[in-house]
């Protein structure tokens, strides 16, 4: 079962419903929002991020069109300094690839390593467009649902204002 089919096989078992559209590949946010997709504007940008060390992992999940400020975000976490991590911890921890980061991941996380860090303005969003582990596919689910997935795996969820 490929990673995609995993996920959506979960989203099903737990009783969510989604809505899911196939796309060319797509690496940046600005790649997304040029396919002009209906609800587009609620698709969601997510970074993965490390602290200074390299021991703790953040996966941050905010509205495509802000933009991180670390310093502040580092503050709101009680972390050191954060920086982007490498493509080879993306594929250690969440066995994602570059352009293809979603909180959906965590379904590959199995040591509950990566903190899903939800930015606070997320709620008011009727639905969450996210990538179902490849960045050929776009489901969009309520924000209700993705913490439902998000806590039946056991990550940490902290909540921010980005």
């Amino acid at each position: 079962m490929d990673t995609k089919e995993k996920v959506l096989k979960k989203l099903n078992e737990l009783g969510i419903e989604y809505k899911i559209v196939n796309h060319p590949p797509v690496y940046t946010i600005e790649e997304v929002t040029n396919l002009n997709l209906e609800n587009q504007d609620d698709i969601v940008k997510n970074l993965f991020l490390k602290n200074s060390n390299g021991k703790t992992h953040y996966l941050v999940v905010l509205k495509h069109d802000k933009k991180v400020d670390l310093k502040s975000l580092k503050t709101q976490l009680n972390s050191s300094s954060l920086s982007f991590a490498s493509e080879e911890r993306l594929i250690k921890h969440l066995n994602l690839i570059k352009g293809a980061v979603t909180p959906l991941g965590i379904i590959n996380d199995k040591n509950h390593d990566v903190k899903v860090v939800l930015d606070n303005d997320l709620k008011q969003q009727n639905l969450i467009g996210v990538h179902p582990n490849v960045n050929t596919a776009t489901v969009w689910i309520t924000y209700e649902d993705l913490e439902k997935f998000i806590k039946e795996f056991g990550n940490e969820t902290l909540y921010v204002s980005i």
